[in-house]
């Protein structure tokens, strides 16, 4: 089987774990859920579970209990691209090719439907108890993944995007929107897998290392794409960042530069997760296929 045959593979099992825990909800709330459940199933390519599972399997990890972290991270993920995507953010019209949320259910349930699937990912997170024998794997991974998605994590370096929309930036203050708005929810992911596999302290501190890296090269990835695509390919509008008067590593370096920087991290990334001595041929694949991707 080669590469892409075996990541088809892999895709389609993590889209199956989520699908699993897809809300359902009957009666008054049943519009909101409906919300919920469209931009879940809209696609994409289930990145962060699909990385979340195969560090977990990588160190050894054998039991369900991954399978809501799986599910909790897309819905992280998908509330963040749901509120991203608002008149108020980025004001988009598509995503995944397809019309997003508050343009389907209008702007009032898009908010609501983002807020509500960030609160479910923890209440399904915290059903890993029940998934395990080791519920102190499972507290340690509820902590980081809280912190990660929160004010020191992926929502304090959305605000500082927002804060900074149309304004010239500092390349350090960009690096740390990319940290903390991309990169932290990759490294919450892998790093995830590895506390509930029970890898030791200075492993997960390696996967992290390997997936900061891994996170600033999709970011700097997704702003050449962001230059050089097009809609259809990408499945949302390009020229966004030109439109809303963004900042970006491309507009600071040049395409030619941006490039070489992509290449770097995923190096780094790779040497990174070669140290750990694990069986990594499939995941260091994929992290080589995510610095060339074309959506």
């Amino acid at each position: 089987m080669n590469f892409r045959e075996e990541l088809n593979q892999r895709t389609a099992k993590t889209e199956e774990i989520i699908m699993a825990y897809l809300p359902h909800v009957e009666g008054h709330a049943f519009r909101l859920s409906e919300a919920m459940s469209y931009s879940l199933t809209a696609g994409g390519k289930r990145l962060r579970p699909l990385l979340m599972k195969e560090v977990y399997e990588i160190f050894g990890g054998q039991e369900k209990v991954i399978e809501p972290f799986m599910a909790g991270m897309e819905m992280i993920h998908t509330h963040s691209l749901i509120h991203d995507d608002l008149p108020a953010l980025d004001n988009d019209d598509l995503r995944r090719g397809k019309p997003t949320v508050h343009k389907v259910f209008g702007e009032a349930c898009a908010i609501l439907a983002g807020d509500a699937l960030l609160n479910y990912a923890y209440e399904t997170m915290l059903g890993g108890f029940g998934m395990t024998r080791y519920p102190d794997r499972v507290v340690k991974a509820l902590c980081l993944i809280a912190e990660k998605t929160g004010i020191q994590g992926m929502l304090g370096g959305q605000s500082v995007d927002v804060e900074n929309d149309g304004k010239p930036l500092r390349a350090s203050v960009l690096e740390y929107i990319y940290e903390k708005k991309t990169s932290a929810l990759l490294e919450a992911s892998m790093q995830i897998g590895a506390i509930l596999a029970g890898a030791s302290e200075n492993a997960c501190d390696v996967i992290g290392l390997a997936a900061s890296n891994i996170g600033l090269a999709f970011q700097i990835r997704d702003d050449i794409l962001d230059l050089i695509s097009t809609d259809q390919v990408l499945g949302k509008p390009v020229h966004s960042d030109e439109k809303n008067l963004k900042t970006t590593y491309v507009t600071l370096n040049g395409l030619e530069k941006a490039e070489a920087r992509v290449k770097e991290l995923t190096q780094t990334a790779l040497d990174a997760l070669r140290f750990t001595g694990r069986d990594i041929t499939f995941l260091c694949s994929l992290v080589e296929s995510l610095a060339v991707r074309e959506k």
